[in-house]
């Protein structure tokens, strides 16, 4: 009987791929077990086994597995039927979904390895110069990759040098496999067996402070050590407390009189002291607590809308230490697990070491350990700290998921596929377990908190600030009317200069508010008007000041910034509108004295990047921090008093259906930084309109009328929650391709869904990394199927890729384009 097993591939194919196998590999592989398997001439790719059966296919001939990679399953059978919902529901494949949801250092990757052929002898001189460096490499190594042949060569097509010596056969092709996991190790020394005795110890170190003090140093604080910590003794902590260096340390083990060894140890290590008690709650926690667990009787999703300070995560505390006492994992989400670092201390101040903090800043090894520790249900695991990819573990009894801040536009991934949403995915993985979901937000998306209005979740709600503290005072600043009285010094109008000093002279900290990093958008021309433009994208340059240099925010391109004008060759370029830098530049001219920090994407790009700003902003070693959204999410300052926010109209004039729901909820949840002690908390927005209505409920806080008057207008414009969209966008160099491509795509569309078919319409940054852009929408009213919808539009997009002239162009299909 011949036996069989489908295995998923982390590239994008639409099926699974089937392979023979021996009856005695049937019975030991279990499904999620990762196996080698050839595919295609030459490559060698990990599949993870998704089925054992002995249908034999029938299109094509079962090729054999190349080796079975584990001894027990690395993905469990819930991952599995989560990957297969996210790849029907987000119209994408498995492999596409594997790739994203298991650690790098998982997925083995095949690498030709080329060796010297020593069955036959070769006669040096017919070989070419590039052929004989190759060869005599070999003579010396056993074994190059391609890579290291390229770099012998100096250039990057090898191939074709590597083709030639294999048809003289001087050289043998070998696949291998890597393995790209390395465990850590830690090295670790003791006394050999002959020193245990007093008497021989004695000996010793008579003999070694006649001959080598420094060595008889190093013998008498590995006792000192040893009695401390009754622990194993590090060889770096051996160094350091004796004061020497690694060389002594080999002399003695060298000599024999010390021993190393080495024990395998986790990357990321709790070193925390006691774990604290949690903080008692007030009524209003205790009530919506109370209210949370009442509502999880009959609802599966709870939705808690808590004002900005009120302490909602001292609830979420409660909720996890009841799930951690019944021996269940909690799933914490958090939109960028980088910046709260304050919440990860604070978790690890009540739970130890049973947090476990997984996100893109950790290394592949240090991923790799993370996945490890919830796949075997470690207590060292029972609560995940995470980002939007956390959703992807292994989870083993799943109890609790919390998504923080569910209103986040960080939640949804949006290149490369699968193209999912971490909160609504989360719901499905809850469902999957049996286990309950709670959202929280001080400003809940309108998905969520309309679903919670047609009782398909439950609303708790807290409005009241911890230890009642007061809401900040939100003042609106005319920047129109500031600019015509001259009140204005650069981009400061004369209320925020004097709430500043104000704030400064009480020892209060600042934080000032400004959406787009670099120091100026624009950078014009006095003459002719011109403006550096991407080579790569159809975006002006940002201009950096602190590095001199002319960015592009799409594509990575950078130039040093232009003395004259290219166009022109007039000297004396212009800057127009302005970034954080120039906000940070400003302030120094404005208060020299004080302690500038920025926070944006240039400044925290390390692994500690965030945590550096943060921390010293907390310690109050900086007065004003200047920053873009990153400051929004979930911080706690005690000292800040004034908040300002620079400029209001940038967000609220953006070309997108959810410009004012997004401007309401950042500009509330920035305004949520201050005050959050006795003080009451001061907020100057400055806007050329300070009549507009999203600022106005702003100022008073009405989350409830911004929340209606945005219902109305997507019920009048066909927009969630009423529709659901499909957002489709073509790519291709050639502009011409794209466009002929959108209309032909677009048209077949229309004949199936009619008016509900928005576009083709290229978007206003129509060209980046020097692909054209074509969008075409497509909205789905409620009473229409989306299982069938999404069949049409792959049915049309089967058709589409049939077409020879459209050969190249990529359809990316974004489902819930939000």
């Amino acid at each position: 009987m011949l036996h069989y097993i489908d295995v998923i591939l982390p590239i994008p194919l639409e099926n699974r791929f089937t392979y023979s196998i021996t009856e005695a590999e049937s019975g030991f592989l279990s499904i999620g077990m990762r196996v080698s398997i050839p595919f295609g001439k030459s490559k060698i790719y990990t599949g993870i086994v998704a089925s054992i059966h002995q249908v034999k296919p029938l299109i094509y001939e079962a090729k054999q597995i190349h080796q079975i990679l584990d001894e027990t399953p690395i993905v469990t059978e819930m991952q599995l039927q989560l990957w297969q919902w996210i790849a029907k529901y987000y119209m994408c494949t498995e492999g596409e979904v594997m790739r994203a949801a298991l650690p790098n250092a998982f997925l083995l990757e095949s690498e030709t390895i080329i060796s010297k052929n020593n069955a036959i002898v070769l006669n040096e001189t017919d070989l070419k110069d590039d052929e004989y460096l190759i060869y005599e490499a070999l003579q010396r190594q056993s074994s190059l990759k391609i890579q290291d042949i390229a770099n012998i060569l100096d250039k990057k097509n090898v191939l074709p040098v590597v083709k030639r010596l294999v048809e003289k056969e001087a050289i043998i092709l070998n696949e291998e496999i890597y393995d790209k996991y390395k465990p850590k190790y830690v090295r670790y020394v003791k006394l050999t067996e002959d020193y245990t005795t007093p008497e021989s110890l004695n000996q010793l170190l008579e003999a070694l402070s006649s001959r080598a003090k420094k060595q008889r140093d190093v013998v008498m604080t590995l006792f000192s050590i040893s009695a401390k910590t009754k622990k194993p003794v590090k060889v770096s902590d051996l160094v350091a407390e004796s004061k020497t260096t690694s060389a002594t340390v080999k002399a003695l083990v060298d000599k024999g009189i010390l021993e190393d060894y080495h024990i395998q140890t986790d990357r990321v290590v709790y070193d925390g002291e006691e774990n604290e008690a949690s903080k008692a709650l007030n009524e209003f926690q205790t009530e919506a607590l109370q209210q949370i667990k009442t509502t999880f009787k009959t609802q599966n999703v709870v939705l808690l809308h808590g004002i900005t300070s009120s302490g909602k995560t001292e609830v979420y505390v409660k909720l996890i230490e009841e799930v951690i006492a019944k021996g269940q994992q909690v799933l914490y989400l958090l939109p960028e697990i980088a910046l709260t670092t304050q919440l990860v201390t604070r978790l690890q101040n009540y739970f130890g070491e049973q947090v476990a903090v997984f996100h893109s800043k950790y290394s592949a090894h240090e991923r790799v350990e993370v996945y490890n520790q919830v796949l075997n249900n470690s207590a060292k695991a029972k609560i995940v700290l995470g980002a939007r990819s956390s959703i992807f573990l292994p989870f083993k009894d799943l109890g609790l998921i919390i998504v923080d801040e569910e209103h986040e536009s960080s939640f949804k991934q949006f290149d490369p596929a699968p193209r999912y949403h971490a909160r609504d995915v989360s719901v499905v993985l809850a469902s999957l377990f049996k286990a309950k979901t709670l959202l929280g937000s001080a400003t809940p998306s309108i998905e969520s908190y309309f679903n919670a209005q047609e009782n398909k979740y439950g609303l708790v709600e807290i409005n009241r600030r911890y230890n009642n503290v007061q809401l900040p005072d939100i003042e609106l600043v005319d920047i129109k009317d500031k600019q015509k009285r001259k009140k204005m010094k650069g981009h400061f109008s004369d209320r925020l200069i004097e709430e500043m000093t104000e704030a400064i002279a009480d020892g209060h900290q600042i934080i000032l508010f400004q959406n787009r990093r670099g120091y100026s958008p624009i950078v014009e021309c006095n003459t002719c008007g011109h403006s550096p433009q991407c080579p790569n994208c159809d975006v002006s340059l940002t201009y950096h000041q602190f590095r001199k240099q002319l960015r592009c925010h799409y594509c990575g391109y950078n130039s040093a910034m232009l003395i004259k004008c290219m166009a022109c060759g007039t000297p004396g370029l212009d800057s127009k509108g302005f970034g954080t830098e120039q906000i940070e530049s400003e302030v120094r001219l404005l208060f020299p004295t004080l302690k500038v920090g920025r926070m944006d994407l240039d400044t925290t790009r390390g692994k500690f990047g965030y945590e550096k700003i943060i921390t010293a902003f907390e310690q109050q070693e900086i007065d004003v921090l200047v920053g873009t959204q990153m400051l929004t999410k979930g911080l706690d300052f005690r000292n800040v008093k004034l908040v300002g926010i620079m400029n209001a109209d940038n967000m609220l004039n953006f070309p997108d259906f959810r410009a004012h729901e997004r401007s309401f909820q950042l500009m509330l949840q920035v305004s949520g930084r201050a005050g959050r002690t006795n003080k009451q908390g001061k907020v100057l927005i400055q806007t050329y309109n300070p009549y507009h209505k999203i600022l106005q409920q702003v100022s008073i806080n009405d989350y409830a009328g911004m929340f209606k008057e945005q219902l109305e207008e997507r019920y009048n414009y066909k927009y969630p929650p009423y529709y659901r969209l499909i957002k489709i966008t073509l790519k291709h160099r050639d502009y011409n391709k794209v466009d002929m491509a959108a209309d032909w795509l677009a048209k077949s569309l229309t004949q199936l869904f009619k008016h509900n078919v928005l576009g083709p319409e290229f978007p206003p940054i129509s060209r980046i990394r020097n692909q054209y852009h074509k969008n075409i929408l497509i909205k789905v009213p409620q009473g229409q199927p989306l299982g069938k919808t999404k069949e049409a539009i792959k049915k049309v997009n089967t058709s589409f890729a049939a077409i020879g002239g459209f050969k190249g162009v990529r359809v990316i299909i974004n489902v819930d384009n939000y």
